[in-house]
């Protein structure tokens, strides 16, 4: 028999570990309404922009 309790070994090493570290979801969740929101607004500037013409239209006036 030994002289440690192995049991009460464990609890003592439980007690004394670190607390496990957590990830964060914050910057995902930032990161994503980024995203989210320049492509909305790319979308929408190219839906209300004008198009683009590099030539004269002739018959315009």
């Amino acid at each position: 028999m030994s002289a440690l309790d192995i049991e009460a070994l464990k609890r003592a090493r439980k007690l004394t570990a670190p607390p496990a570290r957590k990830e964060r979801l914050w910057p995902v969740v930032a990161a994503a309404a980024l995203a989210a929101f320049t492509a909305l607004s790319f979308a929408t500037a190219m839906i209300l922009a004008p198009p683009v013409v590099s030539h004269s239209v002739e018959g315009v006036e």
